[in-house]
């Protein structure tokens, strides 16, 4: 099937909706986030506050990691997905509560740690359902279509975020002009639970004989078992290996992003031209998300699985050296657009490759593996990049230190001796 043929499935598009109306209110979210803790007028902007707000971010992701395999694996993911986006909505009410009446930070903080783990037990049930949703032939095509087009609508609810909080910012204070955003989202998280009603109880798995039984307390030695099976995996192990570390490289280059349109780019007074800045820069991103989905699958037909994700990571690598050479917003875009669609190549493939191989009573946990391998890999390059970065963003060391990191996975771990283990497209 052709993109637009997978679109108007009438059964896929009943998941992909749940998913893309759940990032389109993510980036509402998170715009309104990322302007409350990082383009505040009266907040600056540093690599180590960036790097500890992607950690506060990720740090559910990796500590419920675990048990969202064994909670997939058990229990209906539809009703998973139906009361998690409901304890979203929740959760938002009490952040934008917080942010209107000024209340201390570690509260809010914990509060956005919480809607932030709920989210990961959503991603990572669509994601798992998504093989019920069509066939095996069209698994590259239909990742390719949810993760990209997610990423697409993250960009467009942050667009919405950013028009939003011009008009309010009349009115209000910025910090009272995010809590009313916030609010909006709660909103959309309510649409989407409304949404993921729509499906039946086991449309997305798991089917009544693939439930797994046992205790919820065996989430350690089961997230055990999705290693085990990737052990016995070795490509898919490889291939996630492969995307941790491109991501965790993406998330360096974010950083780099973030602080050359704060505080370089833009005058650092200036905070909405900076978050204008980044805003743009992302949205060039999320072209290159796309385009890169878009020619996954041709250059899987021609090349293999195995031989497309490798050439994809060389050139990442090489469009990397772009900052090397010069920190200039034109250069950034550029650097912002390659990076991303030859990584989305990546992903995407990866996916189809990962869930290939896993019948569905081990997907749920392998896919927690997934997640808590990338999520762990973001939150290490960030932290990296908080060492190395100035304040200003303007370094050539950083996009190096990228380059070098994936070059040295397409060359040692996506090595054909090791990753082509099977002459199989």
């Amino acid at each position: 099937m052709s993109f637009w043929q997978l679109i108007r499935d009438k059964k896929l598009f009943r998941l992909l909706r749940v998913r893309w109306s759940g990032q389109f209110t993510d980036g509402l979210f998170q715009s309104a986030l990322a302007s409350f803790v990082l383009f505040s007028p009266e907040r600056q902007a540093s690599a180590t506050n960036a790097a500890v707000a992607f950690a506060v971010v990720l740090l559910p992701y990796s500590v419920v990691g675990p048990f969202v395999g064994t909670l997939l694996d058990r229990f209906s993911r539809q009703r998973a997905i139906l009361f998690s986006n409901l304890i979203r909505a929740a959760t938002l009410l009490v952040v934008a509560h917080f942010i209107y009446y000024e209340y201390p930070g570690p509260l809010i903080t914990a509060v956005v740690l919480i809607a932030f783990g709920v989210n990961r037990l959503i991603l990572a049930g669509l994601s798992a359902g998504i093989p019920l949703m069509t066939t095996p032939q069209n698994l590259i095509s239909a990742n390719a279509i949810a993760v990209t087009g997610g990423s697409v609508w993250v960009v467009l609810g942050g667009g919405l975020g950013l028009g939003l909080r011009k008009v309010i910012d009349a009115v209000f204070t910025a910090d009272h002009s995010d809590a009313f955003i916030i609010v909006a989202a709660s909103l959309g998280y309510l649409i989407t639970a409304f949404l993921a009603a729509r499906l039946t109880r086991t449309e997305i798995g798991p089917r009544p004989h693939e439930i797994v039984k046992g205790s919820f307390t065996q989430g350690l030695r089961e997230m055990q078992e999705g290693f085990q099976f990737l052990k016995e995996h070795g490509d898919a192990a490889r291939g996630i290996v492969a995307v941790a570390i491109h991501r965790g490289g993406l998330t360096a280059l974010t950083l780099t992003a973030l602080l050359l349109e704060r505080n370089t780019f833009n005058d650092p007074a200036n905070s909405d031209a900076g978050l204008a800045g980044l805003s743009f820069t992302l949205t060039i991103a999320a072209i290159g998300f796309v385009l890169g989905a878009l020619i996954a699958p041709r250059g899987v037909s021609v090349m293999g699985r195995h031989r497309w994700m490798r050439l994809s990571v060389i050139a990442a690598s090489i469009s990397a050296l772009t900052l090397v050479i010069e920190r200039t917003p034109f250069l950034l875009a550029v650097t912002a657009f390659l990076t991303s669609l030859c990584g989305q190549s990546v992903k995407v493939t990866n996916d189809a490759l990962v869930q290939s191989k896993i019948d569905d009573y081990f997907r749920g946990r392998v896919f927690a593996v997934y997640d808590v391998v990338v999520n762990g890999a973001i939150v290490c390059f960030s932290l990296i990049a908080a060492k190395i970065l100035p304040l200003s963003g303007d370094s050539w060391l950083l996009p190096l230190l990228v380059s070098i990191s994936w070059a040295l996975v397409a060359l040692i771990i996506l090595r054909p001796k090791k990753f082509f283990l099977k002459n199989v497209v």
